[in-house]
C-alpha cells in the first residue's frame, strides 16, 4: 500500500519514498492552514459575538441571540483545535456545518450560485476530509493515543 492508501502502482517507483515521507506531513500542514483561517475568520466574530444576530436570523436561524455566539465559538475555536489537532473530527464536523450554511448562504439567500459560494465549498470539503481522516500523526489527538 502506498502513501495514498491504495495498491496502484507508481508511475515513476522513485517517487513513492518521497510521498510516503511528505504524507502526514502535507495533511499536518492542511489542518494547520484551515484552522488558522477559522481563527483569523472567527476572531472578528468572536470579538463581537453578538454582531451576527441580524444576518443569522435572517437565514432562520431563531434565536439569533443563541446562533451568533455559537457561529463565533465555532469558527473561533474550532479552528484552534483544528490548528491542535486536538478534538478534531468533532472540531471538523461543527465547522463543515458551518461551512454548508455559508454556501447556502451565498448559493441560494443571496443567489450568487457558484460564485459567491465557491470558496465555502472548497472550505467545506477541506474541513469534510478531517471529518473522515482525523489528525495527522502530528496531533494532540495523536499524543493523547485516542481520538473520536
Amino acid at each position: 500500500m502506498n502513501a495514498n492508501g491504495n495498491n496502484r502502482p507508481l508511475i515513476i517507483p522513485a517517487l513513492g519514498g518521497i510521498y510516503t515521507a511528505l504524507a502526514q506531513f502535507s495533511e499536518t500542514l492542511l489542518r494547520v492552514i484551515a484552522g488558522g483561517a477559522l481563527v483569523l475568520h472567527g476572531s472578528g466574530k468572536i470579538a463581537n459575538p453578538f454582531g451576527a444576530i441580524e444576518m443569522v436570523e435572517g437565514l432562520g436561524f431563531y434565536p439569533g441571540v443563541f446562533w451568533s455566539p455559537l457561529l463565533a465559538a465555532t469558527e473561533f475555536f474550532g479552528g484552534i483545535l483544528l490548528v491542535l489537532g486536538l478534538l478534531t473530527r468533532p472540531a471538523a464536523f461543527a465547522t463543515t456545518i458551518v461551512l454548508l450554511v455559508t454556501v447556502y448562504f451565498h448559493w441560494v439567500a443571496k443567489g450568487q450560485g457558484w460564485d459567491g459560494s465557491e470558496k465555502s465549498i472548497l472550505w467545506a470539503a477541506i474541513l469534510f476530509f478531517f471529518v473522515i481522516r482525523g489528525a495527522s500523526n502530528y496531533s494532540v489527538d495523536a499524543k493523547i493515543g485516542k481520538e473520536f
